[in-house]
């Protein structure tokens, strides 16, 4: 890997590790709708000019169902999901477990006909991946049940975007397909972000954890993305995906002070390592599109 590879790797581990503590910050002055309407709404604007000035946005009119299925599973419903069950548990159990989006990925590739994850070893993996959930969420229950159905939500949405990308949207720019996706959910949940505006000037932590989500972990996270695909394949890139949740989980240590259980961080070993045996395939399986590899990380 390049010194520039390297940096972006770097750059992208940290950007997409750091959204669980930001909202947990937010959430406890707005309500989730006002949060994901403010991230999405900055995070089109930044993004749509750089769109139109490449010219990108051509083609994706006759694509508008599938854009729209994948912008409500991709962002408007995990990004909700997340916002509020991060009402209840800590940034810590909700950046763990949502490492368990590459099983989902691989039970929901194997149910529409892909065959290549039903070896022994992939099994193995998606059981051990499994134990390792268990252990994450038995070891911290206080957030109750509603939070970790959300969190479920949030891992299976995760999980069906890149079917959404690899069967409809593959052919279209990524940029322009997430610029589009930020724009319609910002634009469909603004009547009810009106409503639940809050009444005064929230507080300044708040205020810095909405920009830092949209500058940083939304229209910046994109651009750095694309340029890490760009340098490194869309197969090394998606290694990120099991570094966040270890970043998601030391920052809510240390900043938020929250608990880390031994059951915490034995499930997270457990499901990395599922993760990576039940994703193994084999060396003349192509890789997939960048965008379906990159929307297992956009938190």
């Amino acid at each position: 890997m390049t010194r520039r590879g390297l940096l972006l790797f770097i750059a992208m581990s940290v950007i997409w590790g750091i959204p669980y503590l930001f909202i947990r910050i937010a959430v406890s002055d707005l309500s989730p709708v006002v949060l994901v309407f403010a991230r999405t709404a900055i995070g089109a604007l930044i993004l749509l000019p750089i769109v139109v000035a490449r010219g990108q946005l051509r083609g994706l009119l006759k694509s508008w169902m599938p854009l729209l299925a994948f912008a409500a599973v991709e962002i408007g419903l995990p990004w909700i999901m997340l916002a509020s069950a991060e009402q209840k548990i800590t940034s810590s159990l909700a950046g763990l477990l949502v490492s368990a989006v590459p099983l989902v990925g691989v039970v929901i590739a194997t149910s529409l006909g892909n065959r290549e994850h039903l070896g022994v070893a992939s099994i193995g993996g998606l059981l051990l991946g499994v134990v390792g959930v268990a252990a994450i969420v038995g070891f911290d229950l206080r957030g109750g049940a509603l939070a970790l159905v959300e969190m479920g939500v949030v891992v299976v949405a995760y999980a069906v975007g890149p079917v959404i990308v690899s069967r409809y949207l593959g052919g279209l720019p990524s940029m322009a397909v997430i610029a589009v996706s930020l724009a319609a959910c910002a634009i469909v949940y603004a009547p009810v972000a009106a409503v639940q505006w809050p009444s005064s000037i929230p507080p300044m932590d708040t205020i810095v954890s909405v920009a830092v989500l949209a500058v940083v972990c939304t229209a910046l996270a994109f651009v750095l993305f694309f340029a890490l695909i760009a340098e490194t394949g869309p197969v090394r890139a998606t290694v990120i995906t099991y570094i966040n949740p270890a970043v998601a989980a030391v920052l809510g240590v240390i900043v938020l002070h929250e608990s880390f259980t031994f059951g915490m961080a034995a499930g997270f070993v457990l499901v990395i390592a599922g993760s990576v045996l039940a994703t193994r395939r084999p060396r003349e399986t192509a890789a997939a599109p960048a965008l379906s590899r990159e929307s297992q990380s956009s938190v």
